[in-house]
């Protein structure tokens, strides 16, 4: 359950253009990796989808290609990492994003200063580039919206309500 390796993809910075569109490659290892045991089981814990709704879950294949990961890269430490950044930008509370290191790590909170290091790497390969538009987020939506992981809105969960 514990991850150990370095992280692909985050030992230089590659030069990445702005997303402009979702490719079929990037869309099909972002779907392989939603089934991951791990993913899928935090994934279903999310139930009111705090920290993984369509937006942050947007967020991360954003980062991925600003990080320079190639789909093949796509891995669930990178999954994590670009949540977990996903949440710091743009959530007021941050207790969610903690819950992710119980997904990721079980009991081994020793791990969490090396999840941390990753998590600066991550962001240097990012240029530090961590803001993302809802329009950005939309059009990844778009290149597939039945995509079941699009329809994760917290305006459609009773009793939330969004401004």
């Amino acid at each position: 359950m514990g991850v150990t390796e370095k992280p692909c993809g985050l030992k230089k910075k590659r030069k990445m253009k702005h997303l402009s569109s979702v490719l079929p490659e990037h869309q099909a290892a972002f779907t392989r990796l939603l089934e991951d045991p791990i993913v899928k089981r935090f994934l279903a814990w999310d139930m009111n989808l705090r920290a993984s709704d369509k937006y942050l879950l947007a967020m991360v294949i954003t980062y991925f290609s600003r990080a320079g990961l190639f789909p093949w890269e796509y891995k669930r430490i990178h999954f994590f990492l670009a949540l977990f950044l996903a949440n710091e930008m743009e959530e007021d509370s941050q207790l969610q994003k903690y819950d992710m290191f119980f997904f990721l790590y079980g009991r081994n909170l020793a791990q969490i200063p090396k999840f941390q290091k990753l998590r600066y790497e991550f962001i240097c390969c990012m240029g530090w580039n961590l803001r993302v538009t809802r329009e950005e987020c939309e059009e990844i939506q778009a290149y597939d919206p039945g995509f079941w992981v699009w329809r994760r809105d917290r305006k459609l969960i009773l009793g939330t309500l969004e401004p």
